[in-house]
Protein backbone atom coordinates (compact mmCIF):
# COMPACT_ATOMS: atom_id res chain seq x y z
CA UNK A 1 0.00 0.00 0.00
CA UNK A 2 1.25 3.40 -0.85
CA UNK A 3 0.73 6.55 1.21
CA UNK A 4 -1.45 7.98 -1.54
CA UNK A 5 -4.13 5.33 -1.27
CA UNK A 6 -4.65 6.06 2.45
CA UNK A 7 -5.38 9.76 1.83
CA UNK A 8 -8.99 10.55 0.83
CA UNK A 9 -9.27 11.99 -2.66
CA UNK A 10 -11.91 14.58 -1.81
CA UNK A 11 -11.57 17.28 0.78
CA UNK A 12 -14.79 18.38 2.36
CA UNK A 13 -15.65 21.68 3.96
CA UNK A 14 -15.63 19.97 7.37
CA UNK A 15 -12.03 18.83 6.82
CA UNK A 16 -10.93 22.38 6.06
CA UNK A 17 -12.81 23.82 9.04
CA UNK A 18 -11.31 21.22 11.38
CA UNK A 19 -7.78 21.97 10.19
CA UNK A 20 -8.32 25.73 10.55
CA UNK A 21 -9.65 25.27 14.10
CA UNK A 22 -6.60 23.16 14.94
CA UNK A 23 -4.22 25.82 13.60
CA UNK A 24 -6.12 28.61 15.32
CA UNK A 25 -5.88 26.78 18.65
CA UNK A 26 -2.10 26.52 18.31
CA UNK A 27 -1.77 30.19 17.40
CA UNK A 28 -3.97 31.29 20.30
CA UNK A 29 -1.99 29.27 22.84
CA UNK A 30 1.34 30.64 21.58
CA UNK A 31 -0.11 34.17 21.57
CA UNK A 32 -1.28 33.90 25.16
CA UNK A 33 2.16 32.76 26.31
CA UNK A 34 3.86 35.60 24.46
CA UNK A 35 1.40 38.18 25.79
CA UNK A 36 2.39 37.55 29.41
CA UNK A 37 6.04 38.23 28.68
CA UNK A 38 5.24 41.30 26.61
CA UNK A 39 3.24 42.86 29.44
CA UNK A 40 6.14 42.43 31.85
CA UNK A 41 8.66 43.85 29.38
CA UNK A 42 6.36 46.79 28.63
CA UNK A 43 5.89 47.59 32.31
CA UNK A 44 9.64 47.51 32.98
CA UNK A 45 10.29 49.74 29.95
CA UNK A 46 7.64 52.24 31.09
CA UNK A 47 9.16 52.46 34.59
CA UNK A 48 12.64 52.93 33.12
CA UNK A 49 11.46 55.75 30.84
CA UNK A 50 9.64 57.51 33.68
CA UNK A 51 12.66 57.24 35.99
CA UNK A 52 14.96 58.63 33.28
CA UNK A 53 12.65 61.56 32.54
CA UNK A 54 12.32 62.32 36.26
CA UNK A 55 16.05 62.28 36.88
CA UNK A 56 16.85 64.40 33.80
CA UNK A 57 14.16 66.93 34.75
CA UNK A 58 15.44 67.12 38.29
CA UNK A 59 18.97 67.75 37.07
CA UNK A 60 17.81 70.45 34.67
CA UNK A 61 15.82 72.10 37.45
CA UNK A 62 18.89 72.28 39.66
CA UNK A 63 20.96 73.85 36.89
CA UNK A 64 18.40 76.60 36.21
CA UNK A 65 17.55 77.48 39.80
CA UNK A 66 18.34 81.06 40.71
CA UNK A 67 20.11 81.55 44.02
CA UNK A 68 19.33 84.81 45.83
CA UNK A 69 21.59 85.88 48.68
CA UNK A 70 20.29 88.27 51.26
CA UNK A 71 22.98 90.11 53.23
CA UNK A 72 22.33 92.22 56.26
CA UNK A 73 24.79 94.91 56.96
Amino acid sequence: MSARSAVPTTISRDDIEAKLRELRGEVDSVGERAKGGAVIVGAVAAVAVLATVYLLGRRRGKKRTTVVEVRRV
